[in-house]
């Protein structure tokens, strides 16, 4: 009897692996079957040639890796990419960005990520860690769309406890969403606008149901400053106090880490992660970046991202995952450190295991879920091809990503999209401009005071 087909075959790439100490290499002529959204084997080209599939894909001239993860944004924030510009960070929240999050409206937050995972798609990017208002919307969107997301409905203290009632809410209801492609975490804001009172009950709740909390925390040196003045502690040990690093949490930004806050975060045994997005701090100017190279001495995962693009214009990762070698490298004052197998490690195995999917995604080996991107190196800008790893990190870009595959789906081949209109996305998006950007009411969501 002949075997069953398999769903997907890749053939003729050489395929990004890792081996049993998560070192990366590369194999080179190498066969991928999926079968089932997932990874069946890694091979060669030879022992696939007979293997029946109802899909093949010649990729040769390609590397295959695992989808890049964007282990933290607010991808509805499209809408608002390029209106808050050279400003600091206080003028950015208070003057701009939450006087017109306070338009914003159920339908423009589904345009906002409908646009946000069609440039994700094409980019790299085939799971995404939100944290965002009307979250429902965004779950909507990435059912429909096909890529993977770890979901937060945000909330501030100053909403009452419905806010905290909702994302507890949202979290239940969405928990294995979209055939298992969407996870959720509860998602108060920061220690900033969330009191430890709600930090305490979240804390709380994410015990009792099972959930992981995603925040942002010591998001540069001013907030852990202003917290030390005011409250004697800093962001992370507010954190401590309230319970929350005793629970899977996933830390966006950390730049604000001091190292009076490393044996805390190191006690938690790995359940605390934290997400980079350096593009973001290099714009506002920010002194300081995640202490990457303390965090991986104090055993946290540190995961690339990307933030909002309203902050940082960009929802590539893969340009996080060349800044952030470059920038250790500076911080550091070593070329050793961060090197580009190490970054290639915190895109894949430490951003998966940021967001709780260690095991699930971020490796090409039998079964992990089937999330790839084929990547093109025959451009000029890519060649001659000393170093594959440097040549991944440095020399490629988002667009020489040609196919992207999420649970073994194709959502992207060849460069076209395959489940997302982009004209008409964006031609409905512009045209319900006009009122979103309005600032002349004078309100704000919140008040950005640390």
């Amino acid at each position: 009897m002949s075997p069953a087909p398999a769903d997907l075959i890749i053939t003729g790439c050489t395929a990004v692996v890792h081996d049993d100490q998560e070192r990366i290499g590369f194999r080179e002529d190498a066969a991928i079957v999926v079968r089932d959204g997932a990874v069946e084997s890694v091979t060669d080209a030879e022992a696939v040639r007979e293997l029946p599939a109802v899909d093949r894909i010649d990729a040769r001239g390609q590397v295959a890796m695992p989808g890049l993860i964007n282990c933290h944004t607010h991808a509805p924030m499209v809408a608002l990419r390029g209106l808050a510009e050279d400003l600091p960070t206080e003028e950015w929240f208070n003057d701009v960005v939450w006087p017109i999050e306070s338009n914003l409206t159920e339908k423009d937050v589904e345009l906002g990520a409908r646009l946000a995972c069609a440039e994700m798609i094409r980019g790299d990017v085939t799971c995404f860690a939100d944290h965002y208002f009307a979250m429902d919307a965004v779950a909507a969107v990435v059912a429909e769309c096909g890529i993977r997301a770890h979901l937060g409905q945000a909330y501030f203290s100053s909403q009452g406890p419905q806010g905290r009632e909702k994302s507890l809410e949202f979290a239940l209801r969405h928990r294995g969403g979209a055939d298992g492609r969407i996870t959720t975490a509860l998602a108060p804001h920061a220690p900033y606008t969330v009191t430890d009172a709600d930090l305490t009950a979240t804390a709380e709740l994410a015990r009792e149901h099972g959930l992981p909390v995603h925040l942002h925390a010591a998001e540069n040196r001013g907030q852990t400053d202003t917290s030390l003045a005011r409250h004697g502690v800093t962001p992370i040990e507010v954190l401590d106090r309230t319970g929350l690093l005793d629970t899977d949490l996933l830390i966006a930004h950390g730049t604000g880490i001091l190292d009076r806050d490393l044996p805390l975060l190191a006690r938690t045994g790995g359940r605390t992660a934290v997400a980079t997005a350096p593009r973001g701090y290099l714009k506002f100017a920010w002194p300081t970046t995640t202490p990457i190279r303390a965090l991986r001495e104090a055993g946290v995962p540190v995961g690339l991202a990307t933030d909002g693009a309203a902050s940082n214009n960009s929802l590539d990762v893969w340009e996080s995952m060349a800044l952030t070698s470059l920038v250790q490298k500076a911080v550091a004052g070593d070329p050793r450190w961060l090197t580009s197998r190490q970054a290639l490690y915190h895109a894949g195995l430490q951003s998966a295991r940021a967001i709780g999917l260690r095991g699930r995604i971020g490796a090409l080996a039998p079964g992990h879920r089937a999330d790839i991107v084929l990547v093109d190196l025959t451009g000029p800008h890519t060649r001659p091809v000393h170093d594959l790893a440097a040549t991944l990190v440095h020399s490629a870009r988002s667009s020489d990503v040609r196919t992207t595959v999420v649970d073994g789906r194709i959502l992207m081949r060849d460069r076209e999209l395959l489940t997302i209109d982009v004209p008409d996305v964006v031609g409905e998006l512009e045209s319900r401009l006009p009122p979103l950007v309005d600032r002349s009411h004078g309100r704000r969501i919140q008040e950005y005071d640390t």
